[in-house]
């Protein structure tokens, strides 16, 4: 019989799916709940309205009840604790009585450069377009009038948590993506607040959600939180509530790369690489240094644009299925085509393409073009167009890494990879070690990334003992059993990607005069 009191469950919203994953005290998950939503450009926003918001998270718990009941017969009453993640950074003001004063601007907009050159240079940090910090500056640049209103500003994973406990507070490293955190004193840098508050005369503090690290109590289910959640009432108001955190600290859990030293890699919607570092780096516009949900230092490099663009096509490709008569689930097609794309050329065979849907730091891009390109003697085939798009998917990634392996001298002998881009056996793990020409492991959880991490980091707030550190519970507790797969690229994979990206370096002016001209 399922005891639902020692289950907890993760949810996680991410750029195109609201995921509720509910596991057991054998960390293995037991019943899962989803949503599709797609962020909109709205007078040239990228957005998400509150009312999507809110409705997606009801119709993901509402999947999650139902598999509940078709699996164990159960209502979903009660859980032993429960923990929300999101995508990070981005800008979500409120007013003192809890007013929104700005429709919610993602992670994925680049309109920020001059505000996150400033304070890059104020900090001696760098601070990404995306960060709400650069968000909040870029608004009193433009003079916006909400901004002498605001009383918390917040990201999408720390209003969830607000609405669901009443607390105004957030995980660490959700906590890393909104303002600069000293990881001596696991809290904001005081240097860098101080700077800020002579800059414009804010004092942040007054602003900024409360900064807690993994294992501590981030409240409980309000009554009006249970029905956000559940509208049906069926929810029980009182359960504990974990810190929330965002989707990179949730990536770490869930690939166990919380300990110094140890890397993993998130692909989906966007892509982001996270070493955790024993040592202050280097000042790189290409890398944040943001932290795990204990507080250790990451250096993360992070790229705007993963996915979106493969997504496109395989939707392109399920049309002509279905103009030829054929019922062809997205979930077939998508493994087809990735399978596919192992037949191809290890250097795509002269093609060519830009999966920019939006803005890209890493290549100095404020807004993308989606293009796809190839010479009159390129080997067009369906093989070379798949593995085409799955290294372009992670070509940014590699420029960024490549800043931190050779000009920062960062070993990396081992990444996990979890996320979209690795569902498919073998075939993203693949072309990861193609890229960083070191092996990759996938566990078999790989494919349910965020929300499976924040289960684990609200299990740690609940099940752990006194004095156990969140890098000894993942290993003694959650991994030290899990089943995982490694495997490296061949020489001839590497040499192929190296070769697709000299290619792809010096097209990049393709790109950038495409967003010119279109």
């Amino acid at each position: 019989m399922m005891e639902l009191k020692n289950t907890v469950l993760g949810i996680e919203l991410g750029s195109t799916r609201i995921k509720a994953v509910l596991i057991d005290e054998r960390h293995l998950p037991v019943a899962m709940g989803d949503h599709e939503w797609e962020n909109r450009l709205v007078d040239g926003v990228w957005t998400y309205s509150m009312e999507e918001i809110h409705s997606g998270l009801q119709a993901c718990f509402a999947a999650l009840r139902a598999d509940v009941k078709e699996k164990y017969g159960l209502e979903l009453t009660r859980v032993g604790a429960i923990g929300v993640s999101a995508m990070m950074h981005g800008y979500l003001p409120f007013d003192k009585d809890g007013k929104q004063l700005a429709e919610f601007r993602t992670w994925r907009n680049t309109m920020t450069g001059p505000a996150a050159e400033k304070l890059s240079e104020l900090f001696r940090f760098n601070i990404p377009q995306r960060w709400s910090i650069a968000h909040l500056y870029q608004a009193m640049l433009n003079g916006e009038e909400h901004v002498k209103d605001i009383a918390f500003l917040t990201t999408l994973a720390g209003y969830i948590h607000w609405q669901l406990t009443g607390e105004k507070l957030m995980g660490v490293g959700e906590a890393s993506g909104m303002f600069p955190i000293d990881s001596a004193a696991r809290d904001y840098d005081e240097t860098m607040l101080a700077r800020f508050r002579e800059l414009t005369g804010v004092d942040l503090r007054t602003i900024l959600p409360r900064v807690l690290l993994a294992g501590e109590s981030g409240g409980t289910l309000t009554e009006a939180g249970a029905r956000l959640l559940d509208p049906s009432g069926t929810l029980e108001a009182g359960i504990p509530v974990a810190p929330c955190e965002g989707d990179a600290g949730t990536g770490m859990a869930a690939t166990n790369s919380v300990r110094v030293k140890t890397g993993n890699v998130s692909a989906g919607t966007s892509d982001f690489a996270m070493i955790v570092t024993d040592r202050p780096l280097g000042v790189h516009r290409e890398i944040d240094m943001v932290t795990t949900p204990d507080g250790l230092p990451v250096a993360m490099v992070h790229c705007n644009n993963c996915t979106s663009d493969i997504n496109a096509w395989v939707s392109l490709f399920s049309e002509l299925c279905e103009l030829l008569g054929q019922n062809v689930p997205k979930g077939e097609l998508f493994t087809r085509l990735f399978r596919k794309a192992l037949e191809g050329e290890a250097d795509c065979g002269g093609l060519l393409s830009y999966n920019y849907f939006s803005g890209e730091g890493v290549t100095d891009l404020d807004e993308g073009r989606p293009v796809f390109a190839r010479t009159p003697n390129a080997r067009f085939t369906l093989a070379n167009f798949m593995r085409t798009h799955l290294l372009s998917a992670l070509a940014t990634l590699k420029i960024g890494l490549d800043i931190l392996t050779q000009e920062e001298q960062v070993p990396i002998e081992r990444l996990y990879g979890h996320g979209g881009f690795f569902k498919t056996p073998e075939v993203g793990q693949r072309m990861l070690s193609a890229a960083v020409g070191a092996p990759v492991s996938v566990m078999e959880t790989a494919g349910e990334g965020g929300p499976y991490g924040m289960a684990l980091l609200t299990a740690y707030m609940l099940w752990k003992d006194e004095g156990e550190t969140l890098p000894d519970y993942l290993d003694r507790r959650v991994f030290a059993g899990a089943r995982s797969s490694t495997l490296k690229a061949s020489e001839e994979e590497i040499a192929g990607f190296n070769a697709f990206l000299e290619r792809y370096r010096k097209a990049l002016p393709l790109e950038k005069k495409a967003v010119e001209v279109l």
